[in-house]
C-alpha cells in the first residue's frame, strides 16, 4: 500500500512498507511540527476565490496526474503562500508579480475553456483540459503571458508543495530531513538501516518502454 494512489507503471509501490513520518522522533522539534502538520487537515483557503480554487484544483490535477483521492493538498498549500506572500522572491521581467499572476491566468484557463467547450476549466473533461493545457506548454504567447513562464509558475508551484508533504516523500523513499541524525552509509547504493530498497530500481516511471520485460525500441 502506497500513500498516494498511483499505480507501479507510475512510479507508486516502489519502496513498500516505508513511512516517513515514523522518522519523525529523529528530527528536532521545529521541523517535526512542521512537517508532521503537513499530514492534518489543510488550512483554509485565504487567497483563491471559489472560481480560481475550482481552476486550480483541476490545473493541479492536471500537472500532477493526480486522478483520485487521496491527493496532496496542493491547492492548499499554495494558497498559504500566496496568502502570505511567500514567493520564490524574483519573477520574469515583464510578468506581474507571482500572486496577481495566478489570478490572471486562473482566469485565463476559464476563458478558454468557455470559448472552446462553453463550460468552466474545472468542468471540462479530463483530455480536453489537457488539450488546452498542452497548447498553451507550445505556445510562445498566451494571453498576457509567454507560454514558457507561466508554464514555469505554475509547475514551480506544483512542484514545490508536492515534494514538501510527506506523502510524497513516502513514494520517493525519502526519509525526511537529516538534521540532527546524519547519515553515515554514503555512497551508491548504500543505505541506512531506516531506508527501504527500491524493488524496481531499472524502470523509469516517464519512460515505461524500458520498464522491466519491455523491448527497447530501434
Amino acid at each position: 500500500m502506497t500513500a498516494l494512489p498511483l499505480q507501479p507503471a507510475s512510479g507508486g509501490g516502489r519502496f513498500p512498507g516505508f513511512s516517513t513520518a515514523s522518522q519523525a522522533r529523529h528530527w528536532d522539534e521545529a521541523t517535526a511540527a512542521v512537517v508532521i502538520a503537513r499530514l492534518g487537515l489543510p488550512q483554509d483557503l485565504r487567497y483563491f476565490t471559489p472560481v480560481e480554487e475550482a481552476a486550480a484544483r483541476a490545473l493541479f490535477d492536471q500537472l500532477l496526474d493526480q486522478r483520485e483521492d487521496p491527493r496532496v493538498p496542493i491547492v492548499n498549500m499554495v494558497d498559504a503562500r500566496l496568502a502570505e506572500d511567500q514567493t520564490d522572491g524574483w519573477h520574469y521581467d515583464g510578468m506581474k508579480p507571482d500572486g496577481e499572476s495566478w489570478r490572471a491566468s486562473l482566469s485565463a484557463l476559464d476563458e478558454d475553456a468557455f470559448s472552446r467547450h462553453g463550460v468552466s476549466f474545472c468542468q471540462v473533461h479530463w483530455d480536453a483540459q489537457t488539450a488546452i493545457l498542452t497548447n498553451i506548454q507550445d505556445a510562445a504567447q498566451w494571453h498576457e503571458f509567454s507560454g514558457a513562464h507561466i508554464w514555469s509558475l505554475w509547475t514551480r508551484y506544483a512542484c514545490t508543495a508536492f515534494y514538501s508533504h510527506p506523502a510524497a516523500w513516502d513514494e520517493i523513499g525519502f526519509a525526511g530531513p537529516a538534521y540532527p541524525r546524519g547519515y553515515k552509509n554514503l555512497g551508491l547504493d548504500s543505505r541506512e538501516p531506516f531506508e527501504v530498497a527500491d524493488v524496481r530500481p531499472q524502470q523509469d516511471p516517464l519512460r515505461p518502454q524500458f520498464a522491466p520485460g519491455a523491448e527497447e525500441e530501434d
